[in-house]
């Protein structure tokens, strides 16, 4: 039995037991047990009946922050799936003694627990599962690095291509920004998700993985520009016009079926680029552009007008000069090898100042090639020796990832590909 209420003074099955057991207990005193009966009263006279009743509406489901990508797959989703505004890149050492046992485990664990957040679910042991009704398009994209495979007894599997980048001249690599065993990559629009989420995964693997580095980082608001608008850097350019696109130049983003085991893997390159704003803001406008080859209002070619425009490097000014410089970096990063080009998916950071210092910004900048060795070093060593804005970026990071091929609802990440 249902006894009725209402919204003032509701009144239900639960409180008229714990008001009979109180009053069986002798605890009720004095006018106690009257006001309990008055309030049973009000409220079986004063409720409305059925036939007046209008159910609450259904609540309305967030605008962003119910929304999913899917997480089983061919491919993994983070990489040309629709960027989140919001980056978390972490990198562990996994221990040294994993050995093919713990890597099994560790990546079912991994599997497990960052599809059910993806997808809004409460993964087990989970001990705050009201952070993970708000998906916000999370995504958790999972790479090795080249001493996994070492520390995992699968040597055999590592793929041809795995290894750090060879140093370049423009670099001040920063040990705390480099290498590391493995990352997951958690990408979406709530910073709150991703905390969560971070710290999910970085519990749940800590039997066998300790973390190494962690980088943030953000691109625009989600609804304040349109969707597909190419994001800016903290220079005030725009900053990857040039991307292939899904579909059509998937050769040049995934592996292919003569990569054998790997076929729809990627590699994951990670760059951290420092900004020296404070030199550049003493830079005109006209330099700023010349030195990129495009105009900061769109991210227009300086021979064109819209974004996309082919550039054409033969232009000349009215004076015989190149419209566009050799060593503008639009120039210095096209190649006449149509191989030659990555999937960039680069975020700004903006960190706290180190003592004496006016700001610490820059790039996280991180792309996906199917093999790093033959994509993204030529392009990276044309820009090391003749690129102007090296004058004011500077690397001081730098890792190699192979990001696993997707796996199927029941399977785990690795399971195939590697042998586990």
């Amino acid at each position: 039995m249902t006894l009725p209420g209402n919204q003032d003074n509701p009144v239900s099955r639960r409180s008229v037991l714990k008001a009979g057991s109180i009053v069986g207990g002798t605890v009720v005193a004095g006018g106690a047990l009257g006001g309990v009966i008055a309030a049973l009263s009000r409220g079986l006279t004063e409720h409305p009946s059925p036939a007046n009743v209008t159910a609450a509406p259904a609540e309305a489901p967030l605008a962003f922050g119910s929304e999913t990508l899917p997480f089983y797959g061919a491919r993994q989703s983070g990489v040309t799936t629709v960027a989140g505004t919001q980056l978390a890149l972490l990198a562990f050492d996994v221990d040294e003694g994993l050995g093919r046992d713990g890597a099994r485990r560790l990546l079912r664990v991994l599997t497990e627990i960052t599809s059910k957040l993806t997808q809004g679910q409460v993964p087990l042991a989970d001990t705050e599962p009201e952070m993970v009704t708000s998906p916000a398009r999370l995504t958790a994209t999972i790479g090795l690095g080249e001493r996994f495979f070492t520390r995992a007894s699968i040597v055999e599997n590592k793929p041809a291509w795995l290894r750090q980048l060879p140093a370049y001249r423009i670099d001040q690599l920063q040990d705390r920004w480099n290498g590391g065993d493995l990352v997951v990559s958690l990408s979406g629009d709530d910073d709150l998700t991703i905390a969560h989420a971070r710290r999910a995964v970085t519990r749940a693997i800590a039997r066998w993985a300790r973390p190494r580095w962690v980088q943030r980082g953000f691109q625009g608001a989600r609804g304040a520009r349109p969707d597909g608008t190419t994001m800016r850097n903290l220079m005030g350019q725009v900053d990857g016009t040039a991307n292939p696109t899904p579909g059509p130049d998937d050769q040049v983003i995934w592996c292919g079926p003569e990569q054998g085991v790997w076929a729809n893997g990627t590699s994951m390159v990670v760059r951290r680029i420092a900004m020296n704003l404070e030199t550049w803001d003493e830079v005109d406008r006209v330099a700023r552009e010349d030195v990129m080859g495009r105009t900061l209002h769109n991210g227009a070619p300086l021979t064109g007008t819209e974004e996309h425009d082919e550039p054409d490097f033969e232009a000349k000014s009215p004076i015989g000069f190149p419209v566009i410089a050799p060593y503008s970096h639009i120039r210095r990063a096209r190649s006449d090898n149509p191989h030659e080009r990555i999937y960039r998916r680069a975020y700004n950071y903006d960190d706290d100042p180190e003592p004496g210092e006016l700001s610490n910004s820059g790039l996280v900048f991180v792309s996906y090639q199917a093999d790093p060795m033959t994509q993204y070093h030529p392009l990276q060593a044309r820009l090391a020796e003749l690129d102007s804005l090296n004058e004011w970026t500077t690397p001081i990071g730098s890792a190699v990832f192979a990001v696993l091929p997707g796996c199927a609802d029941g399977e785990y990440l690795g399971e195939r590909v590697l042998g586990l």
